[in-house]
């Protein structure tokens, strides 16, 4: 859900009912992943995506349901050897789905608000819906945002106090030991950056049955930090825009670090690289890219970088380059186990030779390390298409008892 915030806040705002069908998990080659999401309004007005297109229209009509009934439900959705014309999964895959009516008069509805609101402001927030459990509880959720302190809720939606970490919005109507079960639990995916499903037993619920929850965290976009001012940073930048990262140019040089030349980055930044990268943020989904080839620059540069809990360390240049350069960082202390860490030279052999081909080489190979891809060939292959790796979801939680 938290995927199409930017649309479904601007209906809120507008006052439209709507009913938003989630991926809740998946099996087998499913084309999207948990918390991807589709949502009607009573108009009939659609967007997003649960599938790629195998079932959109079938998970349509359950939207419609929704929004007349104003029921909570879940559906599975599978390919079918026994009916070729079943509504399925072409490709093979199983996924479930959670399909919540939001409307004006429903009690959840200020609490998803405010989960939309705030990512749609890029502001990191995770919110709670019950997957299975009592129907009561069906349709409610919860929200943790980072931004909240202590004993201070969003404006108007009533949370309660989570000490010094934050406050959470919404609940489980008359359960407040679960409330705060599902808030911790919410705040860990939200740190983590992760969407996924947290199985509470009957005992640790404290409502009298097992509880299935999804919590879907939105985060702000993940940084890409290009050193070098060069014509291929220019394609770099772009690329890295249309994959959702935060682009940003790194270069001592004030004549090519322009906003002239980088017109797409969202910061330019003219300072000698290793100094920016000692005094700014970084986390485990940033991607360095260095692109400078010039030891003044690469080796201070990298000596700080390969030792920086990143996604990604590439730098460009030739082999040569590259054999003279990790002499270089190893005279500087660099050692062989940071050295691993480095993928150079940058990017994937596709033969590119223009600004365009080889930025197009390094973000494949930025996905390939994020996705757990080979980079190899798919024809032929045997490999599956769709990798199972937790850096964009989390694996189910299980949560027994609470003391």
């Amino acid at each position: 859900m938290l995927d199409i915030a930017e649309e479904l806040n601007r209906w809120v705002e507008q006052g439209r009912d709507f009913a938003v069908a989630t991926v809740v998990a998946v099996g087998g080659s499913a084309p999207r992943q948990p918390g991807a999401a589709l949502a009607v309004d009573a108009d009939g007005t659609a967007i997003g995506s649960v599938s790629g297109g195998c079932v959109e229209g079938a998970v349509y009509e359950l939207c419609r349901q929704a929004l007349q009934d104003g029921e909570t439900v879940l559906e599975r959705f599978g390919y079918s050897d026994e009916d070729a014309f079943a509504v399925g999964l072409t490709c093979g895959g199983v996924i479930d789905i959670l399909v919540t009516p939001v409307r004006a008069a429903d009690p959840a509805r200020p609490v998803v608000a405010t989960a939309l609101a705030a990512a749609a402001r890029g502001e990191a927030a995770a919110v709670a819906r019950v997957v299975r459990g009592p129907a009561e509880l069906m349709g409610r959720a919860l929200v943790v945002r980072a931004d909240e302190g202590e004993g201070n809720p969003a404006p108007g939606a009533g949370g309660d106090a989570l000490g010094a970490r934050g406050a959470h919005v919404g609940g489980f109507g008359g359960h407040p030991e679960l409330d705060r079960t599902v808030a911790a639990e919410a705040r860990a995916f939200l740190d983590a950056g992760r969407t996924g499903t947290l199985e509470i037993g009957e005992q640790g619920s404290r409502c009298g049955a097992p509880l299935t929850l999804l919590i879907e965290s939105s985060v702000p976009p993940p940084r890409m930090i290009v050193f070098g001012a060069i014509d291929f940073a220019s394609a770099l930048v772009r690329i890295g825009t249309f994959l959702g990262y935060r682009v940003t140019v790194c270069d001592a040089r004030e004549v090519f670090a322009t906003r002239t030349r980088f017109p797409e980055a969202d910061e330019i930044v003219v300072e000698w690289p290793h100094r920016y990268l000692e005094r700014t943020a970084v986390d485990a989904r940033t991607v360095l890219c260095v692109l400078t080839h010039d030891a003044k620059f690469d080796v201070p540069l990298l000596k700080l970088a390969l030792r920086l809990p990143v996604a990604y360390v590439g730098a460009m240049g030739s082999r040569r380059t590259h054999l003279d350069r990790n002499r270089r960082l190893r005279e500087v202390g660099v050692t062989d186990l940071e050295l691993a860490r480095l993928r150079s030279p940058i990017g994937l052999d596709l033969g590119a030779r223009t600004p365009e081909e080889t930025a197009l080489s390094i973000a494949a190979e930025i996905v390939a390390n994020r996705r757990g891809g080979s980079g190899a060939a798919l024809t032929g292959a045997h490999t599956p298409i769709h990798h199972d790796t937790t850096s964009a979801t989390a694996p189910a939680g299980r949560i027994g008892s609470v003391a």
